[in-house]
């Protein structure tokens, strides 16, 4: 079994209140979820407005296929939601 991990330093430019803020990440934690089969949530900044790390695992028997997988994930948000900035990205076997 291998577990990896992507944690994403991500900031939302305009964002003037948390509600705004869920209203951004919902999406996104969804599309995550259903186009990657990914976990996804959101592990810190949770009282920034405009900023938010998000954590994203998988677990798989191969990871070649993991790392594969992530580095997807994070072309897919540059694509899907420019909205969001990617200031830092980083991937970890845990």
């Amino acid at each position: 079994m291998v577990i990896d991990l992507l944690t994403l330093v991500i900031e939302i430019p305009g964002c003037s209140s948390l509600k705004e803020k869920r209203g951004h990440l919902k999406p996104f934690l969804a599309h995550l979820h259903h186009e990657f089969k990914l976990s996804a949530a959101e592990v810190d900044h949770q009282d920034i407005w405009n900023q938010t790390v998000i954590a994203c695992v998988i677990v798989s028997n191969d990871g070649q296929h993991n790392q594969r997988v992530l580095q997807q994930a994070i072309q897919s948000v540059e694509i899907h939601f420019p909205d969001l900035i990617i200031q830092q990205h980083r991937i970890e076997r845990v």
